[in-house]
């Protein structure tokens, strides 16, 4: 078992640690026993949000009383400093705890700076002055965002999307945290889902000595695999590269990640799922995406006016109309029986 030091601050973790935003979708018995689990199996750095509805109490309540033998990292979507310390003390009591390890700008469309007039990195100084948070971190799903957040010296852990379909700039991002001493928080190691082989996602992490891969997850079973790896970790070669090599020719470049962006949308497109429905049929087959919910959905892109605000906010510079135009023609060639899924 490897363990990966997230730059300056010092934490210093098993390879694998859990992303709290699934349990948002258990029950708070399992969710729990997930938690508890996970630490069990070796776990100790857990990744939550404000945004993530319950995760954060259910979280409070399963690591109540052991509090100095985890790490927790949590978010704020605020834009106000008045939001801010509303989202930390809502955090600290539902936690259960008197600090945040980890407290990060969720999602963030700037980076923010002291004196940039928004008084918000303000707010994380002074927070980390009173003793509420420890070091100060920032999400994002934009390129340009993150390697500016990075350089400027400012934040001390940078999360971000990375996966073996990552291209050139997100290696070059993660280069980037090593040279600066910054930690990289690896969120979406699974591609949204269009990754299936846990195994390769995991060999391809190890490439990467100061990478911290955040695993979602919302069942038992999910969690009894990455616990695996911790013993048995898979190596990045051979049959596994090989496996890498494939997948990409399939899958990177003009795909929807599913990060969100570009929602909402004027007429109600689920473009997050919509735009890569051809790949969800064929990596993650279910009788459920065919069915009328789905249908109905789908047939919302009829219905798309082209404003292009989708494509305007989409981190990846996607052209998403085409996208979702050309994944409604395949669903229906599915559905017709024209197409296998």
């Amino acid at each position: 078992m490897k363990e990966i030091v997230l730059g300056s601050t010092g934490i210093r973790v098993a390879q694998n640690a859990l992303g709290a935003l699934p349990i948002q979708r258990a029950t708070k018995e399992d969710a729990v026993r997930i938690l508890r689990k996970a630490y069990e199996g070796g776990m100790r750095y857990f990744d939550t949000a404000r945004a993530y509805s319950d995760s954060e109490e259910k979280m409070g309540e399963a690591f109540d009383g052991m509090r100095e033998k985890i790490y927790i990292a949590t978010k704020t979507m605020a834009q106000t400093p008045e939001q801010f310390w509303k989202d930390l003390e809502t955090s600290l009591s539902l936690l259960r705890t008197d600090y945040i390890d980890v407290y990060q700008f969720h999602c963030a469309d700037r980076c923010f700076r002291p004196g940039d007039g928004t008084g918000m990195y303000e707010c994380m100084q002074e927070a980390k002055a009173q003793g509420k948070i420890r070091h100060i971190g920032l999400t994002a799903h934009k390129i340009k965002i993150a390697m500016e957040a990075v350089e400027s010296g400012l934040y001390e852990t940078m999360q971000f999307p990375f996966s073996y379909l990552s291209g050139e700039q997100e290696i070059a991002l993660v280069e980037a945290c090593a040279k600066h001493n910054v930690g990289f928080v690896c969120m979406k190691g699974l591609a949204g889902g269009l990754i299936t082989d846990a195994k390769a996602a995991m060999a391809f992490m190890t490439q990467y000595d100061n990478v911290l891969p955040i695993w979602g997850v919302q069942r038992e079973s999910e969690l009894d695999e990455w616990l695996a790896f911790m013993d048995e970790t898979p190596e990045y070669s051979g049959k596994i590269q090989a496996f890498v090599e494939q997948e990409r020719k399939e899958l990177a470049g003009n795909f929807c990640r599913g990060c969100g962006y570009c929602e909402p949308c004027p007429v109600g497109i689920v473009i997050h799922q919509c735009a890569r429905m051809s790949l969800m049929l064929r990596r993650m087959p279910s009788e459920g995406w065919l069915g009328e919910k789905w249908q109905q959905e789908m047939a919302k892109i009829d219905d798309c006016l082209h404003c292009n605000k989708c494509r305007q906010h989409c981190p990846y510079e996607l052209n998403t109309p085409e996208l979702l135009a050309a994944n409604l023609d395949d669903y229906r060639k599915v559905l017709a029986g024209e197409r296998a899924v």
